[in-house]
């Protein structure tokens, strides 16, 4: 081994929170539940230690592991903003995870190793590496959506999304053996170097490569592989429905674009997967859009939403230039900060024995709360991208990508699907400030809450009212990374 693959300082956040992961463990074995506040207050100080040594990390693009974990700017932005996000759920749910028994070990323990496995995938420079990411967060999911031992709903999401997810890694799977046979190797770079060069198998390729989309269309959501969303958004307790719909989309995220752009990204198979990704983001908007109008459950509109903005986020990965992947992270930056407003409104609604998971559960909340309500404004305009919300500029940024490539047509089709997605997030609006409410008591919440919320909030109207900073930032950071 070398010098270079002995520096194990690009792997410090990696090696940090899975220290503290164990640390938490061991002192909540300690702890009553009067005291539980202490393995919360230790999960947050190692996100947020974790997140500075990510961003101390350095610029340049750093090869560890014999070439197994690459540390580069994108990495670093990334972690960065799962650890924040992951953060806020765990703020947000507090009260939530307390008043439903799930204020335990487990929940911090899992979050925290889902959060490693994020982090994994996004400095994966290897498949293996990749997979290993990836199945390291997709088990923690499974067992948190499962938490809710005696909840129906729960047991039941978690066994869909657990059937389902295991089907869709074992087809990513596949697709990576194919591209393995392929190419006789298991490294990014090398594999990108073979195909580049014409020294793969073209046929093994191809197949290779609708197996790897499949996969990877079910991780996000995507059509027609979105079935286990809205079940499992809806079935497993809020708070850890916000985690599944925000920081795993971040590492998904980095997953496409290590797959498809650096390792499949060749001027052949480029024309392939576009194809493939044009129609999974046209039936993604479609679908997602559509059948939103139709529901009565909050989450369930949102999961339909979700979908509906993986297709939009597709939009500027298909461009195929720089510029369009530096779209698509800013839209899935910025969506996961939105959905977390939206969620964390939804926790404070609730209370002990109530889930307020009804879009009538929203009516009247102006003359309960007025921030609160205005909060919630901000962020269903920002998720139907209308101006001066950050959501907006999202839009117009992966549009703008896929026109300069000469997809006009395309641009047209998801503006249309963009204006049908309004109406289901103005009918919470309209709900909010035009109904009587079903209740008038006050909605109680701790000063941390309230401060993150406001916050949150503010960060959508302020980033779609000057985006530059954070839109260069992405720029900046795809550009160096690939």
């Amino acid at each position: 081994m070398d010098a270079q693959t002995l520096n194990l300082w690009p792997a410090a956040p990696e090696i940090f929170m899975l220290a503290m992961v164990c640390v938490v463990l061991v002192v909540d074995l300690f702890l009553d539940e009067a005291r539980r506040h202490v393995s919360l207050v230790l999960t947050l100080l190692t996100l947020l230690l974790t997140a500075a040594l990510a961003a101390a990390g350095g610029s340049g693009v750093h090869h560890i592991f014999n070439g197994m974990f690459v540390a580069d700017p994108m990495s670093q932005v990334l972690k960065i903003f799962i650890c924040i996000s992951v953060g806020a759920m765990l703020v947000y749910g507090r009260e939530y995870a307390r008043l439903r028994g799930l204020f335990r070990g487990e929940l911090f323990a899992l979050a925290l190793f889902s959060t490693l496995g994020m982090m994994v995938m996004v400095s994966a420079s290897h498949f293996l590496t990749l997979y290993l990411g990836l199945e390291l967060m997709s088990l923690s999911l499974y067992s948190m959506v499962a938490l809710s031992r005696d909840s129906a709903a729960a047991t039941e999401a978690a066994m869909k999304y657990f059937v389902l997810g295991a089907l869709a890694s074992g087809m990513l799977l596949y697709g990576l053996s194919m591209v393995y046979g392929a190419t006789g190797s298991l490294q990014i770079a090398e594999v990108a170097g073979k195909i580049a060069s014409h020294h793969a198998n073209q046929t093994l390729l191809v197949f290779g490569l609708v197996f790897v989309v499949a996969g990877l269309g079910f991780k996000l959501g995507a059509v027609p592989f979105h079935m286990w969303l809205p079940d499992v958004y809806h079935g497993a307790p809020t708070a850890v429905t916000l985690l599944i719909g925000s920081a795993p989309e971040l590492a998904t995220f980095a997953f496409v674009l290590r797959i498809l752009v650096v390792a499949l990204g060749g001027q052949a198979l480029l024309v392939e997967w576009q194809q493939m990704l044009i129609l999974l983001a046209i039936l993604s908007m479609a679908v997602g859009n559509i059948t939103a109008i139709a529901q009565t459950n909050i989450k369930r509109m949102l999961a339909y939403s979700t979908i509906s903005h993986m297709g939009f986020m597709l939009l500027g990965i298909l461009s195929g230039s720089v510029n369009g992947y530096g779209a698509a992270m800013f839209y899935i930056v910025t969506y996961v900060l939105t959905v977390a407003g939206a969620f964390a409104v939804i926790m404070l609604l609730s209370r002990a024995g109530f889930e307020a998971d009804q879009l009538d559960d929203f009516k009247g909340l102006n003359q309960r709360n007025p921030w609160y309500a205005f909060i919630m404004l901000l962020i269903m305009f920002s998720l139907a991208g209308i101006p001066p919300t950050v959501g907006f500029y999202a839009k117009l940024s992966v549009f703008q990508a896929v026109i300069d490539r000469g997809m006009l047509w395309l641009a047209v089709v998801a503006v249309l699907f963009s204006l049908i997605g309004a109406f289901y997030y103005l009918r919470v609006v309209k709900l909010m400030y035009f109904d009587e409410p079903q209740e008038r008591a006050a909605l109680p919440s701790t000063a941390d809450v309230r401060a993150l919320i406001s916050a949150n909030g503010l960060a959508v109207l302020v980033l779609g009212l000057l985006p530059g900073g954070l839109m260069e930032l992405c720029q900046r950071a795809i550009q160096a990374s690939l």
